[in-house]
């Protein structure tokens, strides 16, 4: 097995009376798709929140690349490689998928050339590129607004792809989705990660996308992990499909 991207051991955080997270320890290995799974409310977004800086824990330890990134803010633990993808596209709305691209481009070099200078980045070429990876090239020059929602999020992922990660987390990447194209667009967004060589963490609800593109399942339950497995063991677990899958 290769050596672990993420590790994070120890991670304990409350809100108020609630226990979002009770002496978490956890690896994401290179190269994996991780799914993360359990009721609402048990801790699986709050796992994202604080690898990524949006919380910082009360105890414990999160460390990417051997680095402690327990408690350095979102900016800096997206430039050492982590991105991250919301249930809700992170888009401006009324600018064209391609300036959206640009800004991404832009925010990764730390440049501020000025707005007229956008669409005259030397990254265009590679922008398209990565539309091209996730199937939404066509849709360049529209309007973000113009876009039904399993293109915004195929746009998202090419955000996020934009800033050059190791890994990607992503909050129920096909939320807001409709049932039928949930898995085409999951089909894309996985393709591209590989492509790319981008590990992922994926928060889920839908066990079939699960049981279809995760390497390896973490199951959350009142802010403690229950079992990490592959798939058709951790989903054929009669404790975890009663409490967790409810059947």
């Amino acid at each position: 097995m290769s050596a672990p991207l993420l590790q994070a051991r120890g991670l304990e955080i409350r809100f108020g009376g609630v226990v979002a997270a009770d002496g978490v320890d956890l690896d994401v290995i290179e190269g994996e798709n991780l799914a993360i799974i359990g009721p609402n409310g048990a801790g699986k977004t709050t796992f994202l929140n604080i690898s990524t800086g949006y919380l910082k824990p009360l105890a414990g330890t999160v460390t990417f690349l051997g680095q402690d990134i327990t408690r350095l803010p979102p900016r800096a633990i997206t430039r050492l490689g982590i991105a991250r993808a919301f249930q809700i596209p992170q888009l401006f709305l009324e600018q064209t998928v391609m300036e959206n691209m640009m800004i991404a481009a832009a925010a990764r070099s730390g440049e501020t050339s000025g707005w007229r200078r956008l669409l005259d980045r030397p990254e265009r070429e590679e922008m398209l590129r990565l539309l091209d990876s996730v199937g939404v090239a066509a849709f360049a020059e529209r309007r973000a607004h113009e876009l039904p929602e399993g293109q915004r999020k195929l746009v998202d992922i090419a955000l996020a792809l934009a800033l050059k990660p190791r890994l990607l987390l992503m909050d129920e990447p096909t939320s807001g989705v409709a049932s039928s194209e949930k898995m085409g667009v999951m089909d894309i967004l996985v393709a591209a990660l590989a492509r790319e060589k981008v590990s992922s963490v994926f928060v889920e609800h839908d066990m079939d996308m699960v049981e279809r593109y995760a390497h390896r399942v973490a199951v959350w339950s009142s802010g403690r992990i229950q079992t990490v497995g592959p798939p058709a063991q951790v989903l054929g677990d009669p404790e975890v499909r009663q409490r967790v899958i409810g059947i």
